[in-house]
C-alpha cells in the first residue's frame, strides 16, 4: 500500500457551503400560513338521523354550543353529509360565533387553506424575484394546498430565470427560461 503524503494547506481548507453563497432564492410559502387558528364545525353532527335539519332542535343545540372554544379563531362551517342545508342554518351559526370569532367561512380546513393562499400569492410583489433563480420550499410540516405551488409558478414564469421545488439540497427543476444564442 503506497501511502501519499498530503500538502497540508490543501487538507484543511474551510468548508464553503456554495448554496448560501448563489443567487439561488427560496420562497418558503409555510412562513406565510395563518397565524389564527382554525376551527371546522361540522353541520352533520346536527342534523337528524344523519339526514334532515330540524329547525326546533337546529336552534336549541346552536344556542347551547360553547361558542367561546373558538375565541379569536376562523370559524370553518361545513356540511360532510349528503344533505340539504338550508341557508338560515349557516346564518344562526354566524350569528351564534360572531361575539367569538374573527371570521367564519364555509368550507373545509382544505377549502380555506386554498383560498386563503390563493389571495396571498395574487398580492405578493414578484418584482424582486425578476430575473432570479428560485426554489419554492416544499416538504414542511404546515397543509400548504398544491394550488398554491401551482399559482406562484404560473405568476413566476414570467419574471424568473427557473423555478425549482424542494430544499437547497435537493431540487425538482420546475421551470428553465430558455438562453438566447
Amino acid at each position: 500500500m503506497k501511502i501519499e503524503k498530503v500538502n497540508k494547506s490543501e487538507a484543511f481548507k474551510p468548508l464553503v457551503n456554495k448554496v448560501a453563497k448563489s443567487a439561488i432564492e427560496t420562497i418558503d410559502l409555510e412562513q406565510f400560513y395563518p397565524k389564527d387558528s382554525l376551527h371546522e364545525f361540522d353541520l352533520k353532527d346536527y342534523l337528524f338521523r344523519g339526514m334532515i335539519l330540524r329547525e326546533k332542535d337546529f336552534r336549541e343545540s346552536v344556542k347551547e354550543h360553547d361558542w367561546a372554544q373558538y375565541q379569536n379563531g376562523i370559524l370553518l362551517v361545513f356540511n360532510s353529509a349528503d344533505a340539504i342545508i338550508p341557508m338560515w342554518a349557516y346564518m344562526l351559526i354566524g350569528n351564534a360565533a360572531a361575539d367569538y370569532v374573527k371570521s367564519t367561512y364555509h368550507g373545509t380546513k382544505e377549502d380555506y387553506l386554498a383560498d386563503y393562499y390563493r389571495q396571498f400569492v395574487a398580492n405578493m410583489d414578484l418584482e424582486p424575484f425578476k430575473d432570479g433563480m428560485i426554489i419554492l420550499k416544499g416538504c414542511g410540516k404546515k397543509p400548504i394546498p398544491p394550488t398554491a405551488y401551482m399559482e406562484l409558478t404560473r405568476l413566476l414564469k414570467p419574471l424568473v430565470k427557473s423555478i425549482m421545488f424542494g430544499e437547497a439540497c435537493s431540487t425538482v427543476p420546475i421551470f428553465k427560461r430558455p438562453t438566447l444564442h
